[in-house]
């Protein structure tokens, strides 16, 4: 999976153009779905990443992109990803592509690209 260009509001990834959230599930990128966590939006201020979304589970690491550090992520989804044995890493997304250009592997993500 190559990463080609990152900046607020969007990013290429194998030579497509992404302009909202992404999610990588074992190589393959769709939209984020955050309909679902909406309803939590209220207490965090932000749509939170909440277990009410399609979490990519099927790996060893999942690494979360928190655009510039806004997307809060539920303390179900830590309590989730711990009771799986999954390495969960909550990044600033800038971050969360460079540890995933580094480290693909056996690694999913949830990609937040905008604020």
């Amino acid at each position: 999976m190559r990463f080609e260009g990152f900046s607020f509001g969007s990013i290429r990834i194998d030579g497509v153009n992404y302009d909202h959230d992404v999610v990588i599930d074992r190589g393959a990128v769709r939209k984020r779905k955050k309909k679902a966590s909406k309803k939590f939006r209220e207490a965090f201020g932000h749509t939170p990443l909440s277990l009410e979304e399609g979490i990519p589970w099927k790996c060893r690491r999942l690494v979360v992109g928190t655009g510039t550090g806004a997307l809060p992520v539920m303390k179900e989804v830590k309590a989730e990803a711990k009771r799986r044995k999954i390495e969960l890493m909550i990044l600033p997304t800038a971050e969360a592509i460079e540890k995933l250009k580094r480290q693909p592997d056996r690694t999913n993500a949830v990609l937040h690209l905008t604020c």
